[in-house]
Order: C-alpha cells, then sequence, then structure tokens
C-alpha cells in the first residue's frame, strides 16, 4: 500500500471515529461504543473500506499505550492500594472461574481437542484494561471505589494472561509445560514494576527543570511521549504488554505517587496536571485509532448465521464469560451493588484475548469458524459491557454515592 492510501485511511478513521463517538454521545452513550462501530462499518463487514495493515496497528497500539497511560496518571495510587487485596480477590476469581468453565465446556460439551480448549479458555481469562477503564471514566466512575478495584484487578488479570499464554505457547511447540520459563517472565515483570516508575520519576524531575530554561515549546509532550514509549518497549522487552508500560509511566508521574527513600522525587501536584492538559491533545488523537481497530478486525461477514454449532457454542460462551467474570467480584466485601458493578465492569475482553486467538489461528490450531466464534465472544463482551454499566449506574447508582465526595476531592 503506497504512502497516500495510508494517509488517507488515517484521516477517515479519525474523521469517522469522531463522527460516531460524538453521535452516540448525544444519545448519552460511552464514546467507545461509537468508535468500535466506526470500525465495523469502514471493515470487511460492511463496507470493506479500510484493512488492517502495519501502520494501523502501530498507531492504534500507540493508542491503547496513551490510553494506559493517562489512567495511571488519573489514578490515585493510596485509593490503589487500599483496593489491593480486593482487587487480588476479583482479578484470582475473575482469571481462575472462567478459565476453568470455559475449557469444560469446549472440551467436555463441545468434544472440541485439549489445546484448543486450552487456547479458548484462555482467550477469556483476561480483562480489557482500555475498554474498561474508558467506559467507567465516560460514566465519571475512574477514580470511583470500584473503579480502583478494577483498575488493579484487570492489571493483575493482563499479567496472569501473559503468563498462561507463555505456558500454553509452549505447550502447543513442545507438548509439555515449561514452569521455569513462566517464573522467568514472572521475576522480569516484578523487576520492570519496581524500576519503570523510578526511571519516570527520575526523568519528569529533569524536564521539570529543564523546562524553565527550553528556549523551543513543547518540550514536555516530546518527551513524555518518549519516555512512555521507551517503557512501554522495555515492558515488551521482559515479556509483558507494551501497554502495561504505559501504565505503570503515568502512575509514576500521577499526583499521588512517590519514591520511597527518594523525597527529592516527590510528585508536584502542578507538574503532575501541567503534564495531563499537555498530554490530553495527543491522547486524544490515538487512542479512538485502537477502538475503530477493534471493529475493523470483525468480519461478521464470514459468520455462517445458519451453523447450529455457531450458535449454541457463542452463546453458551458468552453466558459462562459473563457470569464467571462477575462471579470474581461476588468474594469482595462490599455492598451488593458494589460488588456486581464492580463484576460487570470486567466483562469485557480485548487485547490479550485477541492475541490468544491469533496465535491459536496462526498455528492452525483453531478453524475459520472457532475463530470468528471466539472473536465474537470478545467483541460481544467489549460492545454490551459500556451500555449495561450506564443502565445499571443510572438505575442503582445512589447505592454507590457513598464514595463520591472523595472522588471530588481528587484533582487530575
Amino acid at each position: 500500500m503506497d504512502t497516500s492510501a495510508i494517509i488517507l485511511h488515517i484521516a477517515i478513521i479519525l474523521i469517522v471515529a469522531r463522527f460516531f463517538g460524538e453521535l452516540v454521545a448525544y444519545f448519552g452513550i460511552p464514546s467507545v461504543i461509537g468508535e468500535i462501530i466506526a470500525g465495523v462499518l469502514l471493515g470487511p463487514t460492511f463496507f470493506d473500506l479500510i484493512q488492517i495493515d502495519g501502520m494501523i496497528r502501530v498507531l492504534a497500539e500507540i493508542g491503547i499505550i496513551m490510553l494506559l497511560f493517562q489512567i495511571g496518571l488519573e489514578t490515585n495510587i493510596d485509593d490503589l492500594v487500599k483496593a489491593g487485596y480486593k482487587s487480588v480477590v476479583v482479578a484470582i476469581g475473575g482469571f481462575l472461574l472462567p478459565f476453568i468453565a470455559c475449557f469444560a465446556l469446549s472440551y467436555y460439551l463441545f468434544d472440541l481437542p485439549q489445546l484448543v480448549s486450552l487456547l479458548i479458555a484462555g482467550t477469556m481469562t483476561a480483562t480489557s484494561i482500555g475498554i474498561t477503564m474508558r467506559s467507567l471514566s465516560d460514566l465519571g466512575r475512574g477514580n470511583s471505589r470500584e473503579g480502583q478495584i478494577v483498575l488493579g484487578a484487570a492489571v493483575l488479570d493482563d499479567i496472569l494472561g501473559v503468563l498462561l499464554l507463555a505456558i500454553l505457547f509452549d505447550f502447543s511447540q513442545n507438548g509439555q509445560i515449561d514452569f521455569a520459563g513462566a517464573a522467568q517472565i514472572l521475576l522480569f515483570m516484578t523487576v520492570f514494576f519496581m524500576v519503570a516508575p523510578t526511571v519516570a520519576k527520575s526523568i519528569s524531575y529533569l524536564v521539570r527543570r529543564f523546562e524553565t530554561v527550553s528556549k523551543i515549546p513543547g518540550i514536555v509532550p516530546t518527551t513524555i511521549v518518549s519516555l512512555v514509549l521507551f517503557l512501554a518497549w522495555l515492558s515488551h522487552a521482559v515479556g509483558i504488554p507494551e501497554l502495561l508500560g504505559g501504565f505503570a509511566t503515568g502512575l509514576a508521574l500521577s499526583q499521588r505517587f512517590f519514591i520511597p527513600l527518594g523525597v527529592s522525587f516527590r510528585a508536584d501536584p502542578e507538574f503532575s496536571t501541567h503534564i495531563h492538559e499537555q498530554m490530553k491533545p495527543i491522547i486524544h488523537l490515538f487512542t479512538p485509532i485502537f477502538f475503530v481497530m477493534v471493529g475493523l478486525s470483525l468480519d461478521l461477514s464470514q459468520i455462517d448465521w445458519s451453523s447450529q454449532f455457531f450458535w449454541y457454542f457463542s452463546i453458551s460462551l458468552t453466558v459462562l464469560a459473563v457470569v464467571t467474570k462477575m462471579g470474581g467480584a461476588i468474594f469482595i466485601r462490599e455492598n451488593l451493588a458494589r460488588r456486581l458493578v464492580t463484576g460487570m465492569a470486567m466483562v469485557p475482553r480485548g487485547e490479550v484475548g485477541l492475541v490468544f486467538a491469533e496465535l491459536g489461528r496462526i498455528s492452525g490450531l483453531l478453524s475459520n469458524e472457532i475463530h470468528t466464534t471466539i472473536v465474537m465472544v470478545i467483541a460481544y463482551t467489549t460492545l454490551f459491557t459500556p451500555f449495561w454499566l450506564r443502565l445499571f449506574y443510572h438505575n442503582f447508582g445512589h447505592y454507590l454515592d457513598d464514595d463520591l465526595p472523595e472522588e471530588k476531592s481528587v484533582e487530575v
């Protein structure tokens, strides 16, 4: 594809995503839904105007990295720590229950091969941090108590999902499970989350000092974007998703974060706000491209809508995917409304699930019918979650109002 065609495709993606985002927002629907719909319309399902190529993938990846950077930047680390054990409970429950139930469904009820069933179960384990937190942020609940529980749980889910992916990949290649390799990845992850915030905070300290003497405008966005992308690359290099590098950077630069034993690097609220304002236009430019790509990846025209297997398997898998994710939140000590909305927010799958599905398709383990079915289940959980979250908050939000004064006091 020549350069002019790529430029045109990017222009179309940005304007159509904006149009449908504004359109659904007018009716009170989270804008992420409009952006995904834009991708479905532009993709092979309807008009087939745009195909996913290398450039769009790169821009979409930058978009989700920037979104996670923003989420980290707006996160109150104290609230995240307080939600710690609850996030762990939600994450482990929301990881094990879908994996066990979806494997049993695929292997015992639909009689699929063992490795295929493991891959299918793996796609149902990890929550999409980007879609979940974007939906909560659109509803003004990103910094709520349930928002912090979900954020911590979704990050842990992604880490567990990557470990599972590494184990299943080795199993598919060698016929045996390499626990030593998984342990090595976990060690790299631990080191990364210890080192990355220190690096980010140290560089931001230098940027703040240098900005006062710089003769060229724009040093903050230039340096911060470079830092985010570098730490995203570093996270990939140690075996974890790039988007978690963006999250770690944002968290390190947030107002409520400080490096232990590093008093001179303690957060400067004014500089954190300055970074937030400087980065907003860049984040709003790149983020919609990711959600459009989610829509572009769906080819509903290839589905055999008359296939009984498709309907039985996709519906039963969707029901299990929803119920088991919600089940992970039942065990936390909160009122029923917060447990329910936490479980609902954990339902959407996305980045890691699509990686599982793509691995199965490329390796030939998943047939086109099963691959499409899995992608459709991911699409169901992605598209419907913002709707039922909004409906839930509209009807039962008053049961969660006890944390709103605290949320309003948080400045970002």
